[in-house]
């Protein structure tokens, strides 16, 4: 998912927000990353590069660009919660045993997988699936 800053930047600001280094660099690493990172993961991650940085303004930032729907927050569970930069439609799976997350295509939009839905304007919507990754299940 490779995107440029430049590109970044314009996707903020079409969203109303202030593109700050900080916001930046933290929308630039959600999006870049393909390992649907915790708000902790993504401060680790740039505490050194951005040394005034705290675990607050990662929180309050990826919380104003899920507001913004520039990114997604994934719930799978009552306790975990990660966020997602990949806008397209897809599934999520997350191993019971070692905690991964992959992203799955799927063949078709969520609102055609659900029968009874006319009338309804979907905002969100998100698939989740649980069980034992490929190499866990080798592992058993």
């Amino acid at each position: 998912m490779e995107v440029s800053r430049a590109d970044l930047k314009q996707e903020l600001i079409a969203a109303g927000i202030r593109p700050s280094v900080q916001r930046l660099a933290i929308f630039e690493y959600v999006r870049q990353s393909c390992q649907h990172p915790t708000a902790e993961v993504v401060y680790e991650a740039l505490c050194d590069e951005l040394g005034s940085l705290s675990l607050t303004t990662v929180y309050n930032t990826l919380k104003l660009f899920v507001d913004a729907g520039l990114i997604s927050m994934l719930t799978i569970d009552d306790t975990f919660r990660c966020f997602d930069g990949n806008r397209k439609d897809h599934a999520h799976f997350r191993c019971n045993k070692c905690g991964c997350i992959v992203d799955l295509k799927m063949k078709n939009e969520f609102v055609t997988l659900v029968e009874g839905l006319q009338g309804y304007e979907i905002t969100d919507a998100q698939l989740y699936l649980k069980g034992l990754c490929p190499h866990c299940c080798v592992k058993k």
